[in-house]
């Protein structure tokens, strides 16, 4: 398995952050990706990459791009578009995806990792904490980031489509986003979650599950919610006021 190396976190902030975490020993851990450990949307710019190199054929192109347009206007659920993000590529091979996926990361997703959201996840690693990444960007990706973090693939939960014969269909397996983040989660853990970490509205339910819960680079109305629930708010090194795309659209429905 492939991991980027972490880095020792740079500022006493972070070093605080990740101490704060590692004295409660957790057993399990669950993490958004989007905008928790990395600072921007996966899944939104793997849209774009794909129809930059002509991974989708031109009709799902306009499908996909009228829908997001409708999506952006508040006209299509959060669920129903990461759904249809991942379903458009049916009849497409899984092969190809993948290596896209890793390419993709790579070269514009890596570099906006957290430092010590990376280091976190490699010290928790070392406690034997079982970790997962929950996520409802497509499975690809996500697959392809975990290896930056060491999580093992049959530890994430991304939006995922079923496969066969080396092609994806346009069955949908599940989609983690909202409720369903706690529903999906709660049926593969080995026992209960200890710490969870999220930025977004979308996170609330699988933070609620969790016996420690991090609002990290929250979103305004995910903010409020914590300091309401007496949840620890972490802004990374770096993050400031930044938002991702996907974060800031949905706030603005709100």
């Amino acid at each position: 398995m492939s991991q980027a190396k972490a880095s020792i976190p740079p500022t006493p902030a972070a070093a605080a952050f990740i101490a704060s975490v590692e004295r409660l020993h957790p057993r399990i851990a669950a993490f958004d990706c989007d905008g928790t450990l990395w600072n921007e949307d996966s899944g939104e710019h793997f849209m774009h990459w794909e129809i930059e190199r002509g991974v989708l054929p031109d009709g799902a192109v306009r499908r996909l791009q009228a829908r997001y347009r409708d999506y952006r206007n508040g006209q299509v659920s959060e669920e129903a578009i990461c759904g249809e993000m991942v379903t458009i590529h049916e009849g497409l091979s899984t092969a190809v995806l993948e290596r896209e996926a890793q390419e993709f990361f790579a070269s514009k997703i890596a570099g906006t990792i957290f430092p010590e959201m990376q280091e976190l996840v490699s010290r928790l690693r070392e406690q034997k904490c079982e970790i997962w990444a929950v996520s409802s960007t497509n499975d690809w990706v996500i697959r392809a980031a975990a290896r930056h973090f060491g999580i093992p693939e049959d530890h994430v939960l991304a939006a995922r489509v079923y496969c066969e014969a080396g092609l994806a269909t346009g069955r949908l397996d599940f989609v983690p986003s909202g409720k369903d983040k706690a529903v999906d989660l709660s049926k593969v853990l080995s026992g209960p979650l200890d710490v969870a970490f999220g930025n977004s509205i979308h996170d609330a339910a699988m933070l609620a599950m969790a016996s420690h819960s991090f609002a990290v680079n929250p979103n305004p109305d995910l903010r409020e919610m914590a300091q309401q629930r007496g949840w620890t708010v972490y802004f990374p090194a770096g993050s400031g006021s930044q938002k991702t795309a996907r974060s800031q659209k949905a706030e603005g429905r709100k």
